[in-house]
């Protein structure tokens, strides 16, 4: 749930514009929500994947919870790639690994426990990341311009990051709000679109550009 604001309030300030609320994190307890048939067959992860992952990439599923996107990531990269899931629950990073590892696709996924303000994939990972996912996790995040800069550090140069956020949670100001953030942390926006229902984009890191 997001949090409360002053329903006095007839516009939205600058500081609220460029500082969206963080909203509370989805528990580990609820995982299962996160990871059923219905939703695969809704959200089709594996078209996700097709379009964006190829053989051999290495991909950043930040707030992958219990693999609902990580699996179709896994399955595209192929034995030469690499799937970085990040989650801030521990238990959800053990979910993923029970569910993943009878199918197989543990030896190209690398789980790893994020802090609530960094990454912490510095400097192993620095510009070795071909393609970056932030699915509905953003809005959980308190300092979303710093996680785009840390995103921006891991990325290669011509890398892109898939970036969606669901409308029943994220406002249209906050998901533009987002979106300023990410390009003034040096990403370029370069498509606007629906994912479903949700307001997506995906940005690029442009060769030259570094964290400024």
């Amino acid at each position: 749930m997001a949090n409360s604001k002053n329903p006095g309030k007839s516009s939205t300030s600058a500081v609220e514009l460029r500082h969206p609320p963080h909203h509370e994190l989805f528990s580990a307890s609820r995982a299962g929500h996160l990871d059923s048939r219905l939703r695969r067959f809704i959200y089709r992860p594996d078209h996700l994947a097709e379009r964006y992952v190829k053989p051999g990439d290495r991909v950043l599923d930040f707030g992958c919870g219990p693999g609902f996107f990580t699996r179709e990531f896994a399955k595209r990269t192929g034995d030469t790639g690499m799937v970085i899931a990040v989650d801030l629950q521990e238990e959800m990073l053990r979910i993923l690994r029970e569910k993943l590892e009878p199918e197989g696709l543990m030896p190209r996924i690398r789980t790893h426990q994020c802090a609530e303000d960094s990454l912490g994939l510095s400097p192993e990972w620095d510009r070795k990341i071909d393609v970056a996912f932030a699915i509905f996790v953003v809005h959980e995040v308190p300092d979303p311009k710093k996680l785009f800069r840390e995103i921006l550090s891991l990325l290669r140069p011509g890398a892109l990051l898939f970036y969606s956020e669901p409308p029943f949670i994220v406002s249209g100001t906050e998901f533009r709000s987002n979106l300023a953030l990410a390009q003034e942390a040096g990403l370029r926006l370069i498509e606007r679109r629906l994912f479903l229902v949700n307001r997506a984009a995906v940005l690029r890191k442009e060769r030259g550009v570094e964290i400024p």
